[in-house]
């Protein structure tokens, strides 16, 4: 529906005479349309309301076609109403003396009817225009803004790093260095996000998540860690998007980070499952399980995970398993697209 309330049988024509050629075709075959159907109207219903159909005709000539389709329109299907239908049929004279003023009030409403259908096509097309023009600028702003979140996100990891440099205690170097990961994370997923998803009210969350997985697996995991992933495509909000994608990131890198210690090899496993109206996302692995769990299980970087699921409109949890560490959030009985 919002298609053909938009439709305009002339905008695919770049020049003028293209325009008014195809708004005027436009007009003489709508007029033909309803030729052919008062002509099949006339085998149970003859010389009844012989002007009945030129209206409906005229309104969506106009407003498919602009004035001109309407006026090409009006001009086939009246006079050959009154020519054919109209007594003396075949011929413009009158047989009954009320019929004049008939043809001219029906000629007068009929030009009423496609002025009144051209106002209303120019005043729908302008506050189109004007939707289009503001939504342009909210996704210019929207743009803008992460552009700027992802430059903050950089100039404060800069700024910890500075700061870091000036303590001379080395034993608090761990905990800033921990931060300015964190920092960089958040910035990486604002960006990929503005590049994958700038312009989309919504995000189809598999290529979002395959390009943030290639970013981590080139800059965050260690060597002898290998990425798995499962994806099913899906499309979410932005806000749900962005957490996802920070939560993903805080997840790996509490497991490339507690899960494996002195280079030992294993494998991180992403699965983003859709089911039952709503979505899973797991990050598992097969590291040192048990005798990680107390660090990636608690602390900060646990606190960020429940706080990005909430974003998320999600809950989560994690706990050790039987060959590793899950970390997992979900988010039941919803529709998604």
């Amino acid at each position: 529906m919002h298609r053909l309330a938009n439709f305009d049988v002339s905008r695919q024509f770049l020049s003028h005479r293209g325009k008014v050629a195809a708004q005027v075709i436009f007009g003489a075959m709508c007029g033909g349309a309803m030729i052919g159907l008062r002509t099949m109207i006339d085998i149970w219903a003859p010389v009844s309301g012989p002007f009945a159909l030129i209206y409906p005709t005229i309104l969506l000539a106009t407003l498919y076609g602009h004035w001109r389709a309407g006026l090409t329109a009006y001009a086939v299907t009246f006079f050959w109403a009154w020519y054919y239908i109209l007594p003396a049929p075949r011929s413009f004279l009158f047989t009954d003396p009320t019929d004049p003023a008939r043809v001219l009030l029906n000629a007068t409403s009929a030009l009423i009817v496609l002025f009144f259908a051209e106002a209303f096509r120019r005043a729908a097309h302008a506050t189109m225009a004007q939707i289009r023009q503001s939504a342009d600028r909210r996704l210019t702003m929207l743009a803008e803004l992460e552009h700027r979140t992802k430059n903050n996100f950089a100039l404060v990891a800069s700024m910890l790093e500075i700061q870091k440099r000036r303590i001379p205690h080395t034993e608090l170097h761990g905990p800033i260095d921990d931060a300015v990961g964190r920092v960089r994370t958040f910035a990486d997923a604002y960006s990929a996000l503005a590049i994958e998803q700038s312009e989309a009210a919504e995000v189809s969350i598999k290529p979002y998540l395959e390009q943030l997985l290639k970013r981590i697996e080139g800059s965050l995991l260690p060597r002898d860690v290998r990425l798995f992933r499962e994806i099913e495509p899906v499309s979410l909000p932005r806000e749900a998007a962005v957490a996802i994608g920070l939560y993903v990131n805080e997840a790996i890198a509490n497991a490339s980070k507690y899960a494996f210690p002195e280079g030992r090899n294993g494998t991180i496993a992403v699965f983003f499952h859709v089911r039952d109206g709503g979505w899973r996302l797991t990050i598992e692995d097969d590291g040192v399980g048990l005798d990680a769990a107390p660090s990636m299980s608690g602390g900060l970087g646990s606190s960020l995970l429940t706080a990005f699921a909430q974003q998320a409109g999600a809950t989560h949890h994690a706990g050790p398993v039987l060959n590793g560490f899950r970390t997992e959030m979900r988010m039941a009985a919803e529709k998604v697209a």
